[in-house]
């Protein structure tokens, strides 16, 4: 009689224990994935995805994220690797070091330094910054590089908390703002 329970009610319970395994690694991803555009909604008070502008060498280079913030323009890069990383301003290639896997990249800085200098060209007269943001999975046990930032030191730099005194800042900007919107083109990546 057990086995036959047992075999009876195996699949179901299998089943059951997917399910909810599925459902508990979407609900994880939402978390990592809500939090990350409630923050960019946050400092944010227009965005653009993935536009390819000129560059200085009759180029072109491509922006995952522009973000227009009462500082000025924001280009952010999103990093979601999970592990240890060793970086620093310095270093060509950096490191991940996770659970599994180990792997290299190459220093962004480098290709963000690009991208703002890029911007710049396009809106001389606004303030222009870059971060490379990691999300939660990743630690920085050596200190974080210059231009890197997590989810909450990105709310801290260029979160506003006076909404109404930062629409001064928007109003000034918005002429530059459009000027990126013409010159940008849209990727299709």
């Amino acid at each position: 009689m057990d086995e036959l329970l047992k075999s009876e009610y195996m699949p179901w319970v299998v089943g059951t224990l997917l399910l909810l395994f599925l459902w508990l690694l979407y609900r994880f991803y939402l978390r990592h994935r809500s939090r990350l555009e409630l923050v960019l909604r946050d400092i944010a008070f227009d965005r653009i995805n993935n536009l390819v502008i000129p560059n200085a060498d009759d180029g072109e280079i491509l922006i995952d994220h522009l973000l227009l913030t009462s500082q000025g323009l924001l280009i952010l890069e999103i990093k979601d690797v999970e592990g240890v990383v060793f970086g620093s301003d310095k270093m060509q290639d950096w490191t991940v070091i996770g659970a599994n896997r180990r792997y290299t990249f190459p220093n962004p800085q480098h290709g963000l330094y690009d991208r703002i200098a890029a911007v710049r060209e396009i809106v001389r007269q606004v303030p222009v910054a870059g971060r490379i943001l990691f999300l939660d999975g990743a630690e920085f046990t050596k200190g974080m590089p210059g231009l890197v930032a997590t989810l909450d030191q990105l709310a801290e730099d260029f979160g506003e908390k006076d909404k109404k005194a930062a629409r001064v800042n928007i109003e000034a900007f918005q002429s530059h703002w459009d000027l990126i919107r013409d010159k940008a083109g849209r990727s299709k990546r």
